[in-house]
């Protein structure tokens, strides 16, 4: 049995930490390099970056604040956010990224998911699906930070992402990202049940009870966390005693 991964969520825009409410109304938090090294203080598993505003420029520019990061943060790190070429990938890498989450681009050319997982290896590909739902047990995957509808059903794209090579998926409830009020337990448990591939689950955690009911009742392999550390309800370390404390592994 793998040991639970807890993940801080940095959503980045113009070098500024900020946080909404389903994806928008958002205000900053904070410095990202400050929160970052706060966080792996705090003994935070993993640490991703998302470029908020990526999809207006057709790029992602975290080069700089994964830089800063590498050199006072030794966990692992993920970007995404504008993620569209080989060479995109690339350079995340070398600023030091461990792993790229990919959204749009995945959905616009599924075959790039094969392509990027053949090159880097699926270790390094996450496919990063912004989740909606539509009625009982449907939900339709996003794009563009949660502003475009696909049309694709999320079960559906989180099987056919597995079998394209995806390393892990990162699963964002729309309907619960920054409310504060628990996840989506049901998509989480419908996804977790159709793939094989670690499952990262983000959005809606407001108390460490919230992630302790996430963990006991779907299978994901890993929580990331942004307001419950934002804004100072939680702790990495605090949370990790929780999930113990409820006979949940996780790395002390």
């Amino acid at each position: 049995m793998n040991k639970t991964r807890v993940i801080a969520r940095l959503d980045i825009k113009n070098d500024h930490v900020i946080k909404g409410i389903h994806l928008e109304g958002l205000r900053k938090v904070g410095v990202p390099n400050d929160m970052a090294k706060k966080y792996y203080d705090d003994g935070i598993d993993e640490i991703l970056f998302m470029d908020a505003v990526a999809a207006y420029y057709d790029r992602n520019s975290l080069s700089h604040v994964i830089e800063e990061a590498c050199r006072d943060v030794f966990v692992p790190l993920t970007v995404g956010g504008g993620i569209r070429t080989i060479d995109d990938i690339q350079s995340a890498l070398n600023s030091g990224a461990d792993k790229v989450a990919i959204n749009t681009k995945a959905i616009q050319e599924p075959s790039f998911i094969e392509k990027a997982s053949k090159i880097f290896g699926s270790q390094c590909i996450v496919v990063s699906i912004e989740a909606k739902k539509i009625t009982k047990g449907k939900w339709e995957a996003y794009v563009d930070n949660g502003r475009e509808s696909t049309g694709i059903d999320v079960i559906e794209w989180a099987s056919k992402v597995e079998a394209l090579g995806a390393g892990e998926i990162m699963l964002t409830s729309i309907d619960m990202e920054g409310t504060k009020k628990g996840f989506d337990i049901e998509l989480n448990k419908a996804v977790s049940e159709k793939v094989s591939i670690p499952v990262i689950s983000s959005g809606g955690a407001g108390c460490n009870q919230d992630v302790v009911e996430l963990l006991t009742s779907a299978n994901v392999d890993a929580v990331a966390v942004a307001s419950l550390l934002h804004y100072n309800i939680s702790t990495a370390d605090d949370l990790k005693r929780s999930l113990y404390d409820n006979a949940i592994k996780v790395r002390l």
